[in-house]
């Protein structure tokens, strides 16, 4: 049953839509595959061969890795469902 301007199953295509795009933004993030890098792309510094072998397309040497995942802040998910008060506005 759908309620006010929405259309029978509205939420769930909304949750489904939230879903697929939080997927897409860790996989861009993500990005594993293909070749890594000797050398990493921040600082230089050789990448050990078992942390290349160990994650294919890694770029980034350990140290740059944990600064760049400390300094990483998840996007928020994007409220697509209005209030009625916002709406009047």
């Amino acid at each position: 049953m759908a309620g006010g301007w929405a259309s029978d199953g509205a939420v769930n295509e909304q949750i489904e839509i939230s879903t697929k795009e939080a997927l897409a933004r860790m996989r861009l993030r993500n990005r594993a595959g293909g070749e890594s890098l000797s050398e990493c792309a921040d600082c230089g510094e050789p990448i050990p061969e078992a942390r290349r072998r160990a994650q294919p397309g890694v770029r980034l040497c350990i140290a740059c890795q944990s600064e760049a995942d400390r300094a990483f802040r998840p996007a928020g998910g994007m409220n697509r469902r209005a209030s009625k008060d916002s709406l009047l506005k």
